[in-house]
């Protein structure tokens, strides 16, 4: 199963760099407004329970949800726009996206993976490629417009007091 998984993934990405290469415009992931970000692991343990364990894992963050439930939210974790989609892409290293189409930019239209292991807008239909494409559009709108999913930053916490971070 994950073994189709990653073929279906490498198959889409192959897909989407031909459309990129091909193309003659260039991806704008700034369509979801500017909204803080902050979710910090404290521990290995807490990355281990929360995180994303390996290629093609895949976790949401909605802070006023509280999902996933039991997470150690604080006054200072803060979700983006719509939410956090953190997901481990093909080589295994984390990324983070904001859950908001691009498209719809309403923060309660979120994108969810699909069967393909796309994200997809449950409104308009549009696709996107988180594992491999940093949340280029494959289809739908989103894709004949050029919207990619807002992209987030995720590395090393702060001095040893933090297992990762995702930060805008």
């Amino acid at each position: 199963m994950l073994k189709d998984k990653i073929r279906a993934a490498m198959a889409s990405a192959v897909a989407a760099i031909v459309f990129i290469f091909t193309s003659c415009h260039s991806i704008d992931d700034d369509r979801i407004p500017v909204h803080p970000v902050n979710i910090v692991f404290n521990t290995i343990a807490d990355w281990n329970v929360y995180g994303v364990s390996g290629a093609m894992d895949y976790k949401y963050f909605i802070r006023e949800q509280r999902k996933p439930a039991n997470f150690p939210y604080t006054a200072s974790t803060y979700t983006g726009f719509g939410g956090i989609l953190l997901v481990s892409d093909v080589m295994g290293k984390p990324q983070a996206y904001d859950l908001s189409c691009p498209v719809e930019a309403e923060n309660n239209v979120r994108v969810a993976i699909d069967e393909e292991m796309h994200a997809r807008c449950p409104k308009c239909g549009s696709t996107y490629d988180v594992f491999s494409l940093q949340g280029h559009p494959l289809s739908g709108r989103a894709s004949e417009l050029g919207y990619g999913l807002r992209h987030y930053r995720v590395g090393p916490g702060r001095a040893n007091s933090a297992y990762m971070v995702v930060s805008f």
